[in-house]
């Protein structure tokens, strides 16, 4: 199954990671935002390499952003699961070059979370059903589970691939 990936840019560098070779990467282990605007609580925006080590950052990261948004913790756990489901997607169905980036945005309106996954890859993601033995094939099936709806979206005007989306309403908030 595939997630999506709408830029290949990743985040920007510093000359410093021209010098020692992290070029075009974040730092293993850390995620950061692009194109997130500093006042805009209420969105985020992450360009990351099509990797599964970065699987763990993007968690924290999707995590750290719903915390401030103050979901339910049931909300929260269901995005971030879901979330890490379409990365996984886009990193194992989507990703076919070393340089190959996933965006994943998230978007708060007030009484709707929704967050994007986009890649590269023109493949539309494909639900199946797994037999119990399978190690794969339920990511789709969690998604659908865990969101109130979820779809496909063309990628953005002028990037190739697509994007696959979820929504949750708000249900609770936390404290």
């Amino acid at each position: 199954m595939t997630a999506s990936r709408a830029e290949r840019r990743g985040p920007s560098r510093s000359p410093a990671d021209a010098e020692n070779g992290t070029a075009g990467r974040p730092p293993a282990g850390r995620v950061r935002p692009a194109g997130a605007a500093a006042d805009d609580p209420l969105r985020l925006r992450c360009t990351v390499p099509a990797d599964p080590s970065r699987a763990a950052a993007v968690r924290r990261l999707v995590t750290d952003h719903l915390t401030r948004l103050r979901l339910s913790a049931e909300q929260c756990d269901s995005a971030v699961l879901a979330t890490d489901e379409l990365f996984a997607n886009a990193v194992k169905h989507a990703s076919t070059d070393p340089h190959d980036t996933v965006t994943v945005t998230i978007e708060w309106t007030g009484c709707t979370l929704r967050v994007t996954v986009a890649d590269h890859s023109p493949v539309r993601p494909c639900p199946r059903a797994a037999c119990e033995a399978a190690e794969s094939g339920r990511g789709l099936a969690i998604v659908a589970a865990l969101a109130d709806d979820w779809g496909m979206a063309p990628p953005e005007p002028g990037s190739p691939g697509k994007r696959v989306w979820f929504t949750l309403r708000r249900r609770g908030a936390a404290p």
